[in-house]
């Protein structure tokens, strides 16, 4: 372990922290030359195994990401022409499809109109394994394609459990103030707490961690949190 490591580690006391205070942790901590992303990290007590236990959403982030993120949009005619207007990076239709089997996939997010879901679905084997493939759950399948395009520039985010029933999202970078990161991380917090499963028992947000990209991790109170945005 390294110096700026272990003084970091310094920083963070072993115990639960409240939301705000735990970002103020976080950005204390942080000692990387460039500006680290945020991120946070929510264990459920959820199978992800079970198809009425599957935890996924979007949620719109109160001061965006920090990120620039590249869209791409799957559309023709007014459509296409919809897309641009809206800011999309790459748009197009059998053309944007081969070269993505080509292997290009130089993007963050895919956006595709309901019509050509058909032939976007033969993109299975080159989006699915990085979570590209559009989804009306994700409201990525679309005929308002500038307003998917449009929330998604400005910090909308996607969050999914994972198989070991963690989910994942980034919710700002260090150099944000501690209001905007607490605003960010309360969001997506509210928004996976608001879509638990019917069917899941029990304890559901069983520990979460906030940290930035090189530093330590930060325990949160889920106690306080479930109480707070349930």
């Amino acid at each position: 372990m390294g110096k700026k490591m272990k003084a970091a580690l310094e920083k963070v006391e072993p115990r639960a922290y409240a939301l705000r205070e735990a970002v103020d942790v976080v950005k204390k901590a942080a000692y990387a030359k460039f500006d680290e992303s945020v991120d946070l990290a929510l264990r459920l007590g959820i199978d992800p195994k079970r198809s009425d236990q599957m935890v996924r959403g979007t949620t719109s982030l109160p001061h965006g990401t920090g990120k620039q993120v590249r869209v791409v949009v799957f559309a023709k005619g007014e459509k296409e022409q919809e897309a641009r207007q809206a800011g999309a990076d790459f748009v197009g239709a059998d053309d944007l499809m081969e070269k993505i089997k080509g292997g290009w996939m130089d993007f963050d997010y895919a956006i595709a109109t309901p019509d050509l879901m058909a032939s976007v679905g033969k993109l299975g084997k080159q989006l699915g394994p990085r979570g590209l493939m559009p989804n009306p759950k994700t409201g990525t399948v679309t005929f308002e394609v500038g307003k998917a395009v449009g929330e998604i520039k400005k910090g909308r985010v996607e969050f999914k459990v994972e198989k070991a029933g963690i989910v994942q999202v980034p919710v700002g970078k260090v150099s944000f103030d501690v209001n905007k990161l607490y605003d960010n991380a309360a969001a997506i917090i509210e928004s996976v707490i608001k879509a638990k499963p019917a069917s899941c028992k029990g304890r559901y947000l069983k520990s979460a961690t906030i940290s930035s990209t090189m530093g330590p991790g930060v325990q949160l109170d889920t106690v306080a949190l479930t109480k707070q945005w349930s």
